[in-house]
């Protein structure tokens, strides 16, 4: 194993990896969930890059999703077998397709968000930290193997999937729901979709994820004469306090494994129909996205945000017309139950560490994320998995930036992992 040639190869693919990233920040792939067409698009640029790569295998799963660009969300799978062949131990990277929206374009000071600029080593544009900077990273690991002639001792599966942000209903959760014979029981996985500035710590928990909009009813009326209706806002307001207090009041502990320690709950989005001041509105929704440690139930904080919900209906109970009024709905809009954690002392964790240490002498952390990834989908398999990778932490910003010499280094790392 000569890691020092590999990574002098990756080295002179500098150049044309910032300008594989750079096409693929062009084509937004933006969920239908927020409006956008999905990843197809993106897709199809991606496999004509490779197209000519001596992958030894390629194959494209399409997700049906008739809301998307011709009606399917892509899956794709591009296969380089390791010295043993197809019998060779597996290592998975997966990366994902889709990026969030825009937001804010008057934020957008650099540049636009599809038109992406080179500046100062790094490149901006939506989607180029996450998840553009580590899927180009990935496919130049293993392109850097192919140019050497070098068959590493792990079978590389990259993976390019979507829906990453917006539940992996069409990606991930798909494949292993439709094509379960993908994936073996000892295979190991890298998610290079979250970690620090020194590319030192490895993810090997998340949190549980519940996202949960409250939707209350009252009735409509005008503010100068609120006895004749009943003000959703107010009732919604009080429900959220109760709520926001009461869950941070039951759901209280600590794990140091996780930053920050404890379970989150935010009340992040609301708003109702009243369109002028003196309208007190009939209808109020607030979303609550929370952040669990392991040790609890989702289903338990459900069953306690439910009864809220009805002791505080009876506290503001009023006939209005014939109906008894205020109704208090939750609707789930994203769950996602945390598996066990990946043990630290699984074979992936080990050669992650190894590769840190011996490509950048540092020693690397171990520890929780609140957020959730793909790790966690492979956790429930009971196949181990580690999110890693070196980030500036500019995900769903404005500006957002991938910085090339991460880029670079964590192509090293990657390609590392698969000859150890």
């Amino acid at each position: 194993m000569n890691i020092a040639a590999v990574s002098k190869e990756i080295e002179t693919l500098r150049d044309e990896m910032v300008e594989t990233l750079i096409e693929l920040i062009k084509i937004p792939a933006i969920s239908p969930d927020s409006d956008g067409e999905g990843e197809y698009d993106k897709a199809m640029k991606l496999l004509e890059i490779i197209k000519d790569w001596p992958f030894d295998k390629i194959e494209r799963y399409d997700a049906p999703d008739k809301r998307a660009k011709n009606g399917v969300r892509p899956n794709i799978l591009a296969y380089y077998y390791g010295e043993k062949g197809e019998e060779s131990p597996r290592l998975w990277i997966l990366t994902h397709l889709d990026v969030v929206p825009p937001g804010d374009l008057r934020k957008w000071t650099v540049t636009k968000p599809f038109e992406p600029i080179v500046i100062d080593g790094k490149v901006y544009g939506r989607g180029s930290e996450d998840n553009g900077q580590s899927l180009v990273a990935s496919l130049y690991a293993v392109r850097a193997l192919m140019n050497l002639g070098i068959r590493p001792k792990r079978t590389i599966i990259l993976a390019f999937v979507s829906d990453e942000e917006t539940g992996s209903k069409y990606g991930l959760e798909w494949l292993m729901k439709e094509h379960p014979e993908l994936f073996k029981k000892d295979d190991l996985v890298l998610v290079p979709d979250g970690g620090n500035e020194e590319g030192t710590f490895i993810e090997i928990a998340e949190k549980s994820i519940l996202w949960m909009k409250v939707k209350v009813r009252g009735k409509q009326v005008h503010a100068s004469m609120p006895g004749l209706g009943l003000n959703a806002h107010r009732v919604a307001l009080n429900y959220a306090k109760e709520l926001d207090e009461f869950l941070h009041g039951k759901y209280n502990a600590k794990d140091n494994l996780f930053d920050p320690s404890e379970s989150t709950f935010e009340p992040t989005m609301g708003g109702n129909p009243s369109d002028a001041p003196n309208i007190a509105p009939g209808e109020h929704e607030i979303v609550f996205d929370c952040r669990v440690l392991p040790q609890y139930a989702l289903d338990d904080i459900l069953t306690d945000a439910k009864k809220l919900a009805r002791e505080i209906e009876e506290k503001y109970k009023k006939e209005v017309n014939g109906e008894v009024l205020p109704k208090i709905e939750l609707e789930v809009l994203q769950r996602l139950d945390a598996p066990e954690p990946t043990p630290k002392d699984s074979e992936i964790v080990k050669l992650l560490q190894k590769a840190i240490k011996e490509l950048r002498g540092k020693e690397a952390t171990i520890g929780g994320i609140g957020g959730g990834t793909f790790a966690a989908y492979f956790r429930k398999l009971g196949i181990p998995a580690v999110v890693w990778a070196t980030l500036d932490e500019r995900a769903h910003q404005p500006n957002e930036y991938a910085k090339i010499d991460n880029m670079i280094e964590d192509a090293k790392i990657m390609a590392l992992l698969a000859l150890l």
